[in-house]
């Protein structure tokens, strides 16, 4: 048994092994979520107290209603789901590529989704911005499929299939900016405001569709925690040890698109937050493999956070989410790289 591990018997047949710092990281990302979660509940350009919030929830009437039934707390829970789907992706894709630098959007998830939704616009396939999340969601799957194949030389290389995640990038990114340059100026800012990625104006509608998504996904996500271990060896090793690697890789990364794409389809491509939540909640616990739920709990409080001070920074002024993750995350990625040229 590794140091700082704890076997858990809950049953005869039933043995698990709890990494002792891995728990008090999680418990510790669970409080901080849940004080952001309250504090974006209460501020804003009206200043709620946390009793009359609660009151609020509880009974669903009041004076305060309208901004915390329909305006807040759906757009809060939008965040949460969001940020632990793409904090689960980022974990997933990286330990495939090996590469902490890769993202689903590195992928083609995000570029496939921004080409299906403005394709969809251009052709007048969809007219109505409701099913425009449903389309995303396919175009980043189809994306990211296509990539997989071009990819695929007699097994999955890692470094293959980031570099073809890229090329195919580029070309949907050209695609959008062609719809962009010659669309009528209300369609193309509506589809540039989705392409920041924004929470504003999210609301239920939004949030069951990631919430479905996470809760069919926790039997995947269980395998995928034992299956994280196996990757973490090289390829012969873990072959040799009767891992089947090409196959393991699969279902990690179909996994980690599914979560992508529905988190793109209900708030936009937002940057960086699957980029930066698994290395964080990997240097928070010290874990030789990226830890599933604390990049979960990581995704969920950077998103959260940034979206609230993404609203509050410069009243009435709401700067999209998506923006802010950007401007933090660029720099965050020049240190990784920095620091990865630095220990070769």
């Amino acid at each position: 048994m590794r140091a700082g591990t704890t076997l858990l018997r809950p049953h005869p047949r039933v043995s698990l092994l709890l990494h002792r710092r891995s728990a008090a990281v999680a418990l510790v990302l669970l409080g901080i979520l849940v004080a952001a979660v309250l504090t974006s509940a209460c501020v804003g350009q009206t200043y709620i107290p946390p009793a009359q919030v609660w009151h609020t929830l509880r009974t669903g009437s009041g004076p305060y209603d309208l901004v915390v039934n329909e305006l807040r707390v759906p757009r809060i829970a939008v965040g949460v789901l969001v940020g632990a789907a793409l904090g689960l992706a980022g974990a997933l894709v990286q330990t495939v590529t090996r590469n902490p630098l890769a993202s689903p959007d590195v992928i083609g998830v995000g570029h496939g989704a921004a080409a299906a939704t403005v394709l969809a616009l251009a052709t007048g396939v969809v007219s109505s911005p409701g099913a425009l999340p449903v389309v995303s969601v396919l175009g980043g799957l189809v994306a990211a499929a296509l990539v997989y194949v071009l990819a695929w030389r007699r097994g999955m290389q890692p470094s293959r299939f980031v570099l073809t995640g890229v090329g195919i990038g580029v070309a949907l990114s050209a695609v959008v900016q062609l719809y962009l340059t010659d669309s009528e100026l209300e369609a193309a800012e509506q589809v540039k405001l989705w392409l920041t990625g924004s929470l504003n104006g999210r609301g239920w509608e939004q949030a069951w569709p990631p919430a479905v998504v996470l809760g069919l996904s926790l039997p995947a996500l269980v395998w995928a925690s034992r299956a994280l271990r196996s990757l973490a060896l090289d390829p012969e090793t873990a072959a040799g040890l009767g891992v089947r690697v090409d196959r393991v890789r699969l279902g990690l990364t179909v996994l980690g698109v599914v979560l992508a794409a529905t988190a793109t389809g209900a708030a936009g491509p937002i940057g960086f937050v699957a980029l930066t939540a698994p290395q964080l909640a990997r240097r928070l616990t010290r874990t030789p493999q990226l830890p599933l739920l604390n990049s979960a709990l990581t995704g969920a409080v950077v998103l959260v956070a940034a979206d609230l001070v993404a609203r509050t920074l410069l009243p009435p002024l709401e700067i999209p989410v998506g923006a802010l993750t950007a401007l933090v995350g660029g720099p965050y990625l020049l240190w990784l790289l920095g620091r990865r040229t630095a220990t070769r």
